[in-house]
């Protein structure tokens, strides 16, 4: 079957620009020219598109491309082995989350009883205890996630209510939030709904691996039609 660019951006639904990007970044498989310049595809290209914007949205495009390129230069082997990587990395992130929900909750549920001012803890104490470093904390307090209480130009010290804060925040840092989203979700803490609020960013991520998932089945189905092709 002989198709023009269009017919790829039509059945694909991308842009022609789009289609002539891809080729032009070695995603999809060469592209024959009749003797006139004109481009002529087949139904490998066609898959190779619809892999490779599957793979985009499970993967991101970077990764997409890379693991396109690297598939049709090793092969199948070699296309087995990233598709792997990429679910094992899905699965990790979706324990990160499970992980940092139990210990959210935990953290979060903890009463923060009578506060004296020997229970609070210097920078380097609550570092060693985190398992960060004191610059990690610096940059935290910078970024306004854990703010701890000075009297004038005195060191930090860190109440039990920052600490909690802070070893939720260390929790969701390595559940893979980043900064910026930290500083919307970490305020839910500080106020009496601040469970409800952690436990809904934590079902938000859960649903963006689930369509991350959804999309690297996508992928698999049209990577088996290429396949099949060549």
């Amino acid at each position: 079957m002989e198709l023009r660019t269009a017919d790829i951006a039509r059945r694909t639904g991308y842009s022609v620009q789009q289609v002539r990007n891809l080729e032009r970044d070695g995603v999809l498989p060469p592209v024959p020219r009749t003797p006139s310049g004109y481009r002529v595809y087949g139904d490998a290209h066609v898959w190779s598109v619809r892999a490779y914007r599957a793979l985009a949205a499970g993967t991101g495009p970077v990764a997409a491309k890379r693991i396109l390129r690297e598939a049709r230069e090793q092969g199948p082997t070699r296309l087995f082995v990233l598709l792997n990587r990429a679910h094992a990395r899905l699965d990790r992130e979706r324990r990160d989350v499970e992980y940092a929900r139990d210990a959210a909750r935990a953290i979060a549920d903890e009463p923060v009883g009578d506060i004296r001012p020997a229970d609070a803890m210097s920078i380097s104490e609550l570092a060693r205890a985190l398992g960060v470093r004191a610059s990690t904390l610096r940059h935290w307090d910078a970024a306004g996630l854990v703010v701890p209480h000075r009297a004038g130009r005195s060191a930090r010290r860190y109440t039990p209510g920052d600490v909690r804060i802070a070893r939720l925040v260390h929790q969701l840092r390595l559940a893979g939030y980043g900064i910026e989203s930290l500083r919307e979700l970490i305020p839910w803490l500080r106020d009496a709904g601040g469970w409800d609020g952690i436990a809904r960013a934590l079902a938000e991520r859960d649903a963006g691996i689930d369509t991350r998932c959804a999309a690297l089945f996508e992928a698999a189905a049209a990577l088996h039609m290429l396949l099949r092709t060549q």
